[in-house]
């Protein structure tokens, strides 16, 4: 990154069934909505199939809406489901596959970064998310289905976050590192 926001964020809640997608635009005071929703994997019975419709998903959203950066929200894997994490896995690879293919930076964040960053806590409830992201876009309801307002919440932390993370990178490359 060039040490500016971008002007449009794609934040992804990756998901098997269902991933939610947010695109965001950057470039007044506010970030505001161009587009949210969810791609689906309709194909229950196939894993692959539902990797591809994933994937198609991301990316019709990403030729269409041209952002400049993918914040995605990282795996939480619980030690009595790992299964469930390997599985996540595969969606969130067609996604990084998709960005990389567009020549899309992804940028990984966790679930409990991102809630800090919208609400000041690292465990707040999804109700939470939901109304500090309504509040934050003036949405005059909130984000349904709990993925969407999820991926909006990961588009939200990168672009708050973005500014902050370009000076500090532009302010170490200017000094020496000591010893």
């Amino acid at each position: 990154m060039d040490g500016t926001v971008p002007p449009r964020v794609l934040g992804i809640d990756p998901g098997l069934n269902i991933t939610g997608y947010a695109v965001l635009d950057i470039s007044g005071r506010k970030p505001t909505v161009c587009e949210a929703g969810v791609i689906r994997g309709r194909d229950r019975g196939s894993l692959p199939g539902r990797l591809e419709q994933i994937y198609n998903g991301v990316r019709d959203v990403i030729a269409t809406y041209h952002p400049a950066v993918m914040a995605l929200e990282q795996l939480y894997s619980h030690y009595q489901r790992p299964r469930t994490s390997i599985l996540m896995g595969h969606a969130r690879g067609v996604i990084c596959l998709a960005a990389q293919q567009a020549g899309i930076e992804v940028v990984n964040y966790s679930a409990t970064q991102i809630k800090k960053v919208l609400t000041g806590s690292g465990r707040a409830p999804k109700i939470q998310v939901q109304r500090a992201v309504q509040q934050e876009l003036r949405l005059d309801a909130l984000p349904e289905p709990a993925d969407v307002a999820d991926a909006l919440a990961a588009a939200l932390c990168h672009a708050y976050l973005a500014p902050a993370q370009a000076r500090v990178s532009a302010s170490s490359r200017g000094r020496p590192l000591s010893a």
